[in-house]
Formats: structure tokens, sequence, C-alpha cells
């Protein structure tokens, strides 16, 4: 079901936002709430926020965590600084490939007040004053204007949270349409990609085997169609591979109604690709 993307800077109110979220999904919208936070992967926050491939994990982890809890009943709260504009759009990507609705809950705190937040928590559990500031200047602010930050909900300090608004943006508003690049194409019969991979492996091979005999400039009969291969030069199995990988990611997403046609499809394909 929805999924709620909390925001702001370190120590600005999130996860206290999101515990009066949970408690009013649960106790009003009998909705069971999963919150996915940082906290929970054991993430110890001032050595991975110092260190560019560990953040890039984590959020990696937080992705998917979110997307294995995404279900048709559930509310998703994604409890994090997300406060990278790509990453965002990342999320967008993924609940319209779901297709679930999604909001931005944006703690609008102060620096200021941030930092004094900061300074209150235990030892342990602050950010140091470096990677405080260098979090602050790389956060990026969202903006309603884009589709992925809408709709967007940004709370003071001092403001109750728009609880109904919330609610009406997850269960009473249509999912963002999926697009080519999120939705999984239908496959046009149950053995298409047992296909697909038959022939397309037995077309490499008949291509593989053939150069051992042929010279460069000459047609290759391929097995299956009564298209032929154009050999202007040697290819080497590692290129071959990568030519099928391509040509079978493409046409997953757009399958064709005739099996049948597979081995011209990719023969045609090759053709294009190794001139």
């Amino acid at each position: 079901m929805p999924l709620v993307v909390m925001c702001g800077l370190p120590c600005s109110g999130k996860s206290r936002r999101t515990e009066q979220l949970q408690k009013y999904f649960m106790e009003n919208c009998g909705r069971k709430v999963h919150v996915v936070c940082e906290d929970a992967l054991g993430v110890q926050k001032n050595d991975t926020y110092a260190d560019s491939q560990k953040e890039k994990d984590v959020r990696g982890a937080l992705k998917a965590e979110v997307e294995r809890k995404l279900n048709k009943e559930d509310v998703v709260i994604l409890d994090s600084l997300n406060y990278i504009k790509g990453y965002r759009y990342e999320l967008f990507c993924l609940i319209k490939h779901v297709q679930t609705p999604h909001c931005l809950v944006y703690c609008l705190t102060s620096e200021e007040i941030s930092k004094s937040w900061n300074a209150e928590r235990d030892v342990v559990k602050q950010y140091s004053p470096e990677i405080f500031d260098a979090l602050v200047m790389r956060f990026e602010c969202p903006d309603s204007r884009n589709r992925w930050d809408n709709p967007l909900f940004s709370i003071q300090k001092e403001d109750s949270l728009p609880f109904e608004a919330i609610r009406d943006a997850l269960f009473y508003r249509k999912a963002p349409p999926p697009n080519q690049s999120t939705q999984s194409q239908p496959l046009s019969s149950t053995n298409f990609l047992y296909e697909l991979d038959r022939v397309t492996q037995d077309v490499l091979t008949a291509i593989f085997n053939a150069q051992k005999t042929s010279v460069p400039g000459e047609l290759v009969a391929v097995p299956g169609t009564d298209e032929k291969i154009v050999l202007t030069r040697n290819l080497n199995m590692a290129e071959l591979r990568k030519l099928r990988r391509q040509f079978i990611s493409y046409t997953k997403m757009h399958p064709t109604e005739n099996i049948s046609q597979i081995s011209n499809m990719f023969v045609q394909y090759l053709n294009k690709s190794i001139h």
C-alpha cells in the first residue's frame, strides 16, 4: 500500500513525526504500519556518512527493505534523511512500479534548532559536528513542482501533522501510472522466456561454429530463420553474449506475439549491431 517518505535535516524531528503517523494509521485507519529506518539496520551514522560508498550501500539497503515491505494493505514509512533529489526520484519510480500512492513529509526545522536537538541526544547517537555540517550542505530541499516530491507536506516544529490530508493523499488518490521503464510487460506465452533463451543461444552457437570455416564478408545461414548473418569480421563469444543479453532485455520489455519470429528478430538485431 502507500509509502510515506520522511525528509529533513539531521535531528529535525523525523522520527517523532513517524511515530505520530504510525499511531494515527493504526488507531484511526486500522492499517498495519512498517517503519523502515537506519537504526533497524544497525547503521553507525557518523561512520556511514563519512564514506560515500557506505552511504550508498545504506541507501540501497533502505530502498530494498521498502520494496520488500510494500504490499496492498500496509503503510510503509521510510524514516531517513532522504536528502538527495535523485534518491527520492528512485523511490518514486519504485511506487510507480508497484502502482501505489505516496507522499513526502518534510520536517522543515531550522539548522540551529536541529543542531541543538542533536546536542541533546545521547553522545553515541549524536552526529559529529563535521558530519552534521556536511549533511546540511548536501541537503537538497524537496520541491512540490517535482512529481517525485508531490504531494508534499512541509511541517515546522510547532505544527500539528495534517493527518486527514496525509490520509487522503495516500488512500484516496490514484497511484501514478506506470511507464515502460517501471512496468514489467506481460509475456506473450508461458514458454516465452524459455524460447527466447533457447533460440538466441542456438543462433550464437551457429555463428560461433560458422566462423571456424568462413571468411569475412561471407553470409552465414542460421537455423530457424531465412535471415543470414553478414560476417564482416570475426566476433568473439564475449561480444556475442553481450549482444544477446541486450536483445533479451529489450525483447522482455517488447514481447512479440509470434515466437517463431524470435530468430529473425535476433539475426536482424545482430546485423545492425555488429556493422
